[in-house]
């Protein structure tokens, strides 16, 4: 299989062909397969599926969806302003003495399909979904995160995403950002 052949194209609402996406994950097939078209309708998320054309089919080989989001933070909470202050000095973020926020957008979901796991077609997905943020060049957007489930950490570090705190160390998921501000002339 040759990344280069596969093709990111939006959900389409009404497409069918998503019946026989599997990753061998319940919660991420049944949005796929139940969710992303309502969620695309009601403007919540969108969803992009990567396709690879085989022979006279074209196989779904994974899908992410992307969302507005924020990093936000409580200013009364001593702990979450020693890490606000940490944040904004690592990033050199200046502005920011009196923001509480700053603009995001969340991978809501990533999967490839199990045929498909251990390709590079999650790394190519993310290199999709940063390319798709940084193409909104006129809109103030500085991270993408996601709410990464503990099996996808290592995932997520390998692709350059950090852990945001250690507030949810012992969660399901824990919130990881990637600083696309490099990416940007």
């Amino acid at each position: 299989m040759d990344l280069a052949d596969c093709v990111l194209i939006r959900l389409d609402p009404d497409e069918t062909s998503i019946a026989s996406f599997d990753c061998g994950d319940t919660d991420l097939n049944n949005f796929l397969l139940n969710d992303a078209a309502n969620y695309l309708k009601a403007r919540l998320s969108v969803t992009h599926i990567l396709t690879l054309p085989i022979g006279d089919t074209v196989q779904i080989t994974g899908y992410f969806c992307l969302l507005t989001d924020k990093l936000a933070f409580d200013p009364s909470d001593n702990e979450q302003k020693k890490v606000w202050l940490y944040f904004n000095k690592k990033h050199k973020i200046h502005f920011n003495k009196n923001r509480k926020t700053y603009p995001a957008v969340k991978i809501g979901r990533l999967a490839v399909a199990s045929v498909f796991a251990g390709k590079g077609l999650g790394r190519l997905m993310i290199a999709n979904a940063i390319a798709l943020v940084v193409k909104m060049g006129d809109i103030g957007c500085r991270f993408i995160t996601v709410d990464a489930y503990r099996d996808a950490f290592d995932f997520y570090l390998k692709n350059h995403f950090d852990f945001l705190s250690d507030d949810d160390v012992n969660e399901k998921t824990r919130l990881m950002y990637l600083d696309i501000k490099r990416l940007y002339p």
